[in-house]
């Protein structure tokens, strides 16, 4: 049974990006953009926080690594419905891009959670790189407005982040966490190790 002593400090980061979001979708409620802003600039940094932290400390686990992926999607969603309660005509004007990736990750979610039964915690490089944009990108919107090459870039990213994602379900019959990215996929010994295990029972 786990308690309290069983979440380390990385945990509660992401614990708090949890948490945040009830509060982040009330100050949406009553229509401020500046404190939501601040508060999600908040609730992102502590995203390269605690995974700089359980590097640092070496705790990172599975466990570590499904409640850093549950907080970075709901933080995620909640900045999206930011832009769209304040950047509404920008949303608009762009939502053939934005649905297209949306439906794209909603696709890989299904297939991850027909497989595993569980969102996936790859923590490719790709991922975090594409999460690192598209904070910046809406962060930078909600502050200052939009800019529009790097909305592109951030389109892009997504798009070739969920493809590896959905590569990597792919490739690992069973759910693991914090694999690099396809390449390292390749050599990855939890993959090699069961494909090992069947070229011997069939010889």
């Amino acid at each position: 049974m786990l308690t309290f002593k069983n979440f380390n400090i990385a945990d509660w980061f992401s614990f708090y990006r949890i948490a945040a979001a009830p509060f982040l979708l009330l100050i949406l409620w009553f229509g401020n953009r500046e404190l939501f802003t601040w508060l999600l600039l908040v609730s992102y940094s502590t995203d390269a926080i605690d995974g700089f932290i359980a590097r640092k400390l070496k705790i990172t686990s599975a466990r570590g690594s499904q409640l850093d992926s549950f907080g970075d999607q709901i933080t995620f969603a909640v900045g999206l419905i930011g832009i769209l309660t304040f950047e509404y005509d920008f949303v608009k004007t762009h939502a053939f891009f934005i649905i297209m990736v949306l439906a794209i990750y909603i696709v890989q979610m299904i297939i991850a959670f027909l497989k595993y039964g569980k969102a996936t915690a790859f923590h490719t490089y790709l991922a975090k790189l594409s999460a690192i944009v598209q904070s910046i990108f809406i962060l930078w919107l909600l502050f200052f407005g939009p800019i529009y090459w790097l909305f592109y870039v951030m389109i892009v990213l997504g798009l070739l982040e969920t493809i590896e994602e959905i590569t990597l379900i792919f490739m690992y019959d069973n759910w693991v966490a914090g694999v690099k990215g396809f390449y390292w996929a390749l050599r990855d010994k939890r993959r090699l190790r069961k494909k090992i295990g069947i070229t011997k029972r069939t010889n």
